[in-house]
């Protein structure tokens, strides 16, 4: 796999801070996307949580969110070490289930199609008056055109209605690269495999990736506003 290191990602450290995850870019203290679009969900969305912890009980509710942070972590781990060249299975090939879920991602979704990776898991930041910062998970040439990539795992198949905030992320990210990298992103990319290694794709390109752009700028706003920053 070509990697080519033509943009000039920033390094940044994350802390949390009045219950937001900022990530702190030189003096800059930034919110982050995923702080964001949590922070600004329609009294729907939070209704539908709620009534989800309700139902299965707020036990069972943390040991899913857990086990599902620790199944992507890990499946996003696996993806990075193979398009680095650092997997060698000829020796062991194990049966683990993260790992059947990212070789399902690499087969359908990367292999024959990923052209150059420009990074993985880089920080993207817009500078602006609605300042924010987020962590990519692949930038790349994908097809011939530059995409941003973000790898996803699921308990169950998703519809597109269910992920509005997958949408809103690409968005972040694609109109952040393009504001300080000077880039065009063509298109904003989800590869998900389920725990049942079900692969799925999502894409949002030119219109619709704009709106995206254009919604995530209002959450933004939204809340710059709910927090009473300036």
């Amino acid at each position: 796999m070509k990697w080519n290191n033509k943009f000039n990602y920033p390094k940044s450290s994350r802390s949390i801070e009045d219950g937001y995850r900022k990530y702190l870019l030189g003096e800059n203290k930034l919110p982050s996307v995923t702080t964001i679009l949590s922070a600004t969900k329609s009294e729907e969305e939070k209704a539908a949580l709620e009534n989800w912890k309700e139902r299965v009980g707020i036990k069972e509710a943390n040991r899913i969110k857990t086990e599902a942070s620790s199944r992507g972590t890990l499946m996003h781990s696996y993806i990075e070490d193979y398009l680095r060249g650092r997997i060698n299975e000829s020796f062991f090939e194990s049966n683990e289930q993260y790992k059947n879920m990212a070789k399902e991602i690499i087969q359908k979704g990367i292999s024959g199609r990923l052209n150059e990776v420009y990074g993985m898991e880089e920080t993207l930041y817009y500078p602006d008056q609605y300042q924010y910062a987020g962590t990519a998970d692949m930038i790349a040439l994908y097809e011939g055109k530059d995409v941003i990539v973000d790898f996803k795992q699921s308990n169950k198949p998703k519809k597109v209605d269910y992920i509005q905030d997958y949408f809103l992320q690409l968005g972040a990210y694609t109109l952040a690269h393009d504001v300080v990298h000077g880039t065009k992103m063509k298109a904003g990319i989800i590869l998900l495999c389920t725990k049942d290694i079900l692969f799925q794709e999502f894409k949002i390109e030119g219109a619709e990736l704009e709106m995206y752009q254009n919604l995530f700028l209002g959450r933004v706003k939204k809340f710059y506003e709910l927090n009473n920053i300036s």
